[in-house]
């Protein structure tokens, strides 16, 4: 097969292909930072002609062009499985909408629930063999693809190349069109900004229950980046990766010598991700290096592949907790932040590990917007709030008051020790309200 006459055929402009795209379509933009840049300016450009188009995509990184206009919404409705920042600005327009699930099930959401009528996403340039790769995302695009009536390749040659297990690239032979972009620089994800006091305390409780040889899931944000950074600058070692997003904070422990990933059962040597998304830094690293490995989600957040990684370490971040052990990592009351993605998958597989532990970690007070501080650890979970870990599946809870575990745990057990780790100005005032719910004990010791 001439694989490069074949992409010449297939070779287009972006205004061109997105004539593919017709009203009432699902149309199908990929994840994170392969969401498509030129074809997102050409179909937007196309919004007059068009109504009912229903857009998936999530972790949005940019806005997109499609969501600019001030009557968007009358053209367009933008879906997305995950929650970013500029999700949640596009749903203020009015116009934007969250798809409830569990990170692991969407490569099956695609084969067997939703349609996708066209797709269009940002790839590498095509290989010798004819192969695009997905750069930094595998998560579920290969089925993403594979149900897809009609597929828009976009090339950015600054995507890096991403060795995987399977569902990381496609062939030209496979695909309707592409799309030559303007090769722009990958956008860049910080790490939540210079360590606080509250997130240096609560890693120094978190560090030294992490064995040699462990293997590490880290969440987003600054706790788990502040920990990454803390084990970098441990003793530990033999460490090894298997995580569904990938972060600096790998990077860094990875260039300290404290990966080997030699102790894995799987992918032995390999750190495993879904999809990864950073600094310049990270995308430099992960770039054809075969050290690293795509994988698709439904592989990673797989609870029973998890369980088979001894000393497997999940450590994930919480809006609020509640006195019964329920963890919200989702939403501030009705208000919308992120989504359950696979802080679930992570919390129920490392404890089938053997060895393994789950941490779900957060400050033990926040700021309201009248400047009032207020307690992550509440009595019962706001109205509206999202269950996003039931308080069955919590191991271990860690605020920079002290770190506790609920597995075992009776009701007041659970509140005695969910206050213990609370702000002490609110300690009164939980143990009252326990005390109205049943689940405090007359004989307890106040904390």
């Amino acid at each position: 097969m001439d694989h490069q006459a074949l992409y010449q055929q297939k070779l287009t402009t972006a205004e061109q292909a997105v004539k593919a795209v017709k009203s009432g379509d699902w149309v199908d933009y990929g994840w994170c930072t392969n969401h498509p840049i030129a074809l997102d300016k050409a179909l937007a450009a196309r919004a007059s002609e068009l109504t009912d188009v229903k857009v998936r995509g999530g972790v949005t990184m940019w806005m997109p062009e499609i969501c600019k206009a001030d009557d968007a919404g009358e053209h367009f409705a933008w879906n997305s499985w995950h929650w970013s920042g500029i999700d949640r600005k596009v749903a203020a327009k009015g116009m934007g909408y969250f798809m409830p699930m569990r990170y692991s099930e969407l490569p099956r959401f695609y084969r067997e629930e939703v349609e996708v009528d066209v797709a269009m996403l940002q790839v590498t340039p095509m290989d010798h063999h004819g192969n695009f790769n997905f750069g930094l995302v595998s998560s579920h695009i290969a089925d993403m693809l594979d149900k897809a009536k009609v597929i828009i390749l976009e090339v950015n040659r600054n995507l890096p190349w991403v060795y995987g297990l399977r569902g990381c690239e496609i062939n030209i032979k496979d695909v309707d069109f592409v799309v030559e972009g303007d090769n722009p620089a990958v956008p860049q994800l910080g790490g939540g900004g210079e360590p606080t006091a509250v997130d240096k305390a609560v890693a120094d409780l978190v560090v030294p229950q992490i064995p040699n040889g462990a293997c590490l899931q880290l969440g987003i944000g600054g706790m788990p980046n502040t920990i990454g950074s803390m084990i970098a600058q441990s003793d530990l070692k033999d460490l090894g990766v298997h995580t569904e997003m990938y972060v600096d904070a790998f990077v860094d422990i990875a260039e300290a010598g404290k990966i080997t990933g030699r102790n894995k059962s799987l992918d032995k040597g390999r750190q495993v991700f879904a999809f990864g998304a950073g600094t310049q830094k990270l995308y430099d690293y992960v770039d054809r290096n075969p050290d690293v490995m795509g994988a698709p989600v439904e592989y990673t957040n797989d609870v029973h592949v998890i369980s088979q990684l001894d000393n497997f370490i999940s450590i994930n971040n919480a809006v609020d907790v509640d006195l019964f052990g329920q963890v919200n990592a989702e939403s501030a009351g009705l208000k919308h932040i992120s989504g359950t993605g696979g802080q679930l998958d992570f919390v129920m597989g490392a404890y089938l590990s053997n060895g393994g532990k789950s941490f779900i970690c957060l400050s033990s007070t926040m700021k309201g917007k009248d400047g009032q501080l207020k307690s992550r650890i509440v009595p019962t979970l706001t109205n509206g709030s999202i269950v996003t870990d039931p308080r069955s599946t919590v191991h271990y809870l860690v605020t920079e008051y002290g770190m506790i575990n609920l597995k075992g745990a009776s009701t007041w057990e659970r509140a005695e020790k969910m206050i213990s780790i609370a702000h002490p100005d609110f300690r009164e005032e939980l143990i009252a309200q326990a005390d109205k719910m049943g689940i405090w004990r007359k004989t307890n010791k106040r904390v």
